[in-house]
């Protein structure tokens, strides 16, 4: 592979996870409103999302199958121009039915990205878990950059701008992808530049991903459960301050994921340099006491727990796809990465589900923090019964 190929391939793959990441919190802060235009209760649209949601995990496995056995970057072509279809035709739905429809669309389409692109970073990149850090920056700015865009366009327009616009830029990032690929500028490659070293045995093998499934379950629906709780959670918390208007809610929305964006570079730094498990295993034990801490708080210091918060959640991606890598065999893995996001994504999209039904009963979040700092604990027991790592990583190849 040349170098212009692989760096290219590096921009790509960053580029996407951050628009992989744009339909759900846009629809999340959009919420706000279609509960007043739709005259539905909370729980009621949120639900709107469910399939899309479902499509997003369900469909990566066949997706990951299709990146093994047909081309990474003809997938990828697939992901842009689908995805930003999808995202227009939300926007430009006039029922709950049509919202609906869309948003399952762009979930399928966009249901590519994560099987295929993060196996085609690791196949292009030399230090992986910076690599992955950088990649996982990008997917956290998919949520920040979604959620002060979207509060920007429905005060300056209306919710169906915050679909429409950003849909457009990802069709267009299509386009111009497609184009580089036809003058050959970006090439398939199925060889890794830094080769990892094999897994000790077939029954390690199974080990942990056994219990991989189990702790990526958790974090998918805590991560799930948060992200639609936040908007509506800081809303409650700054009506008097914000108003009617959505551009400050979203804002502090965008403030907790750019943060946690980042930190995924400083998670993904730690698993360059120490056992992959430890940094795996301390992520989810900060989010036990954390998630606790944030069912009895409101204002400002809700804002400045969620941040610490969502950060723990992230900041165990680099790790957790480092192990993956490692454990998966090379002309298998972005179906492997495929069943990972069958799990954290598809079942554990019921997050959503349990953050509307609770909200709707209860009135507040008490309760679904509370849940959810008890499934943090029981990923905690599933990682300590990962295999220990007994032989170093293996070293970098020249650039």
């Amino acid at each position: 592979m040349s170098p212009l190929s692989a760096r290219l391939s590096l921009g790509f793959a960053c580029v996407g996870h951050t628009y992989s990441h744009l339909f759900q919190p846009i629809f999340y802060v959009t919420v706000l409103s279609l509960e007043r235009e739709l005259g539905l209760s909370h729980g009621e649209v949120v639900v709107l999302i469910v399939a899309g949601n479902l499509l997003f995990g369900f469909a990566a496995p066949l997706a990951g199958w299709l990146g093994d056995r047909w081309s990474s970057i003809g997938m990828m072509a697939v992901f842009f121009l689908g995805t930003g279809a999808g995202m227009v035709m939300t926007g430009l739905a006039s029922t709950p039915f049509g919202i609906a429809l869309g948003l399952a669309v762009t979930g399928l389409l966009a249901s590519i990205y994560h099987p295929v692109g993060i196996a085609w970073l690791v196949r292009n990149s030399i230090k992986t878990g910076t690599a992955l850090g950088i990649n996982g920056l990008f997917g956290g700015l998919g949520p920040a950059l979604a959620a002060v865009m979207t509060g920007a366009l429905i005060d300056f327009s209306d919710w169906r701008a915050a679909f429409v616009v950003p849909g457009f830029v990802v069709a267009a990032t299509g386009i111009a992808f497609t184009f580089i690929i036809a003058r050959g500028w970006i090439v398939e490659s199925k060889i890794d530049r830094n080769p990892a070293l094999p897994p000790t045995s077939r029954r390690d093998i199974i080990r942990v991903f056994v219990i991989l499934c189990i702790t990526m379950l958790c974090g998918g629906i805590i991560y799930h459960a948060i992200q639609p709780a936040l908007p509506k959670a800081f809303a409650n918390s700054f009506q008097a301050m914000a108003g009617d208007g959505m551009f400050g809610i979203s804002v502090l929305v965008s403030l907790v994921y750019v943060v946690s964006g980042l930190m995924q570079i400083v998670g993904g730094h730690l698993a360059d340099r120490f056992p992959v498990k430890r940094v795996y295993l301390i992520c989810y034990i900060l989010q036990v006491p954390l998630l606790a801490v944030a069912a009895g708080l409101g204002g400002p210091a809700l804002v400045a727990i969620a941040v610490i918060m969502v950060s723990s959640n992230t900041s165990s991606l680099p790790a957790e796809n480092i192990l993956i890598a490692r454990y998966a065999p090379n002309q298998w893995r972005a179906l492997v990465y495929g069943i990972k996001f069958f799990v954290a994504i598809g079942f554990a999209s019921l997050g959503v589900i349990l953050e509307g039904a609770i909200y709707d009963m209860m009135g507040d979040f008490y309760w679904l923090f509370t849940i959810l700092a008890a499934i943090a604990a029981l990923a905690v027991a599933a990682i300590l019964l990962l295999p220990e790592e007994t032989r170093e990583a293996a070293p970098a190849a020249a650039e």
